[in-house]
């Protein structure tokens, strides 16, 4: 099935690298310099997936363009490169779409291209052997939301002080706030979990808790029910308030309700302890993914190393993909991935004291400090979450697919380490 053609409207300094990018990933770019050109490709060819617009440099051109895009029975996201002084531009005169997104200047060709792919897979744009887009997008939808199961993706190192949770929470905003997904967070570290209170979220009702509650009134409640929402969007959950209540948390149960939250949410992000005890070794069997976050230290890299190992005798080998934080160290990203033999699904650079205000705050640093360096890491990383979920994997259940190999039915010794 050929891929869709993508409208592209950027200078010529950003266009060619980011048309190289594209073909290289089997898209077919097309240039496009004026809004008549525009509308006569549209008119021309119906098979135009995304259009990359100049969202900073001529603005009246854009709306132009925009509107073009949304003209009679067309509905083609957008794609606006701005400078990010410029993002409170973006409303677009209140006509933005919730497909539309913003990329900031300046920026990889390679990262726009995951955008693209991640908006594409969003969209969920078919194309027929005769290259014309399918016109039916109700119908699809429908049939979609009806199939379509959300991504279990477990966040976990065996070592402490890596940054699980830190990247589990900004992961989750990001995909809510940013990329308009449904998302559960869950705080599976009954130990020294903190998720909610790094959030705000004082005195939270928890799973122990609600199942505690269940022997009486006999009455047993989701996942979706349990969870509180903070004021970004994300429905946060924890599993106990303390260590020494966790009795009631059967394993087999915790794990099922995480699968059955999947009909709920796009994502369930599992921030866990790190121990390779009976409930994670649960949880691990049902993930989609498994990133592990690592920093460039000693400790850090043979935990990864350890982690790596005891997946193989798990049969989660090829679930795993790690997460280079606080990169910005000088150990290079090649050199890690031969060390801990995992591919690098990308790399978040060290801004701790950031993380540090936005958690005193009760915020994400995704909604604190959204212009940021780092955020940008964080949303490379959720572009390439959503882009490697390939949509006939995700209504098989198979989970991510592409650069990562398989999902939870891959036999891990395909793949080498």
């Amino acid at each position: 099935m050929p891929r869709p053609a993508v409208a592209i409207a950027l200078p010529q300094s950003e266009l060619v690298a980011v048309s190289a990018q594209l073909a290289e990933a089997g898209y077919e770019p097309i240039a496009v310099e004026t809004a008549d050109e525009l509308e006569e490709l549209l008119n021309r060819r119906h098979d135009i997936g995304v259009a990359i617009l100049d969202g900073e440099n001529d603005f009246d051109r854009t709306l132009e363009m925009y509107a073009m895009l949304h003209d009679e029975d067309r509905n083609i996201p957008a794609l606006m490169v701005v400078a990010a002084r410029a993002l409170d531009r973006m409303s677009l005169a209140g006509r933005t779409r919730v497909n539309d997104e913003y990329f900031t200047r300046p920026y990889s060709a390679e990262s726009l291209r995951w955008r693209v792919e991640a908006m594409l897979i969003r969209a969920e744009i078919p194309i027929d052997d005769a290259g014309s887009a399918i016109i039916e997008a109700d119908s699809q939808i429908e049939t979609a939301s009806e199939t379509r199961r959300g991504q279990i993706v477990i966040v976990f190192n065996p070592k402490g002080g890596v940054g699980k949770t830190t990247i589990a929470v900004n992961v989750a905003a990001l995909l809510q706030v940013r990329k308009h997904q449904r998302v559960l967070l869950v705080d599976c570290d009954t130990v020294t979990g903190h998720v909610a209170s790094s959030l705000g979220m004082e005195n939270v009702r928890t799973v122990a808790d609600a199942w505690t509650e269940d022997f009486d009134s006999g009455v047993a409640e989701s996942f979706s029910e349990i969870a509180s929402t903070h004021q970004n969007g994300v429905a946060v959950l924890v599993m106990a308030e303390s260590p020494l209540h966790t009795e009631i948390l059967e394993p087999k149960r915790v794990a099922e309700a995480i699968t059955t939250a999947c009909r709920v949410y796009d994502w369930v992000i599992v921030d866990m302890h790190p121990d390779y005890g009976p409930l994670n070794q649960v949880i691990f069997e049902r993930a989609d993914k498994i990133i592990v976050p690592v920093t460039p230290d000693v400790p850090a890299i043979r935990a990864a190393v350890q982690f790596r190992e005891v997946a193989v005798e798990l049969e989660i080998r090829e679930r795993l993909a790690m997460v280079v934080n606080r990169a910005n160290s000088g150990v290079s990203v090649a050199d890690m991935e031969r060390t801990v033999g995992m591919p690098a699904l990308a790399e978040v650079r060290s801004a701790g004291m950031l993380f540090v205000r936005a958690a005193n705050e009760g915020r994400s640093a995704v909604e604190r400090f959204p212009k940021e360096k780092v955020i940008e890491d964080i949303e490379n990383l959720c572009d390439r979450m959503m882009a490697t979920r390939e949509s006939g994997a995700a209504k098989s259940g198979s989970g991510f697919m592409g650069i990562f190999g398989g999902g939870r039915n891959t036999n891990p010794s395909v793949r080498a380490s």
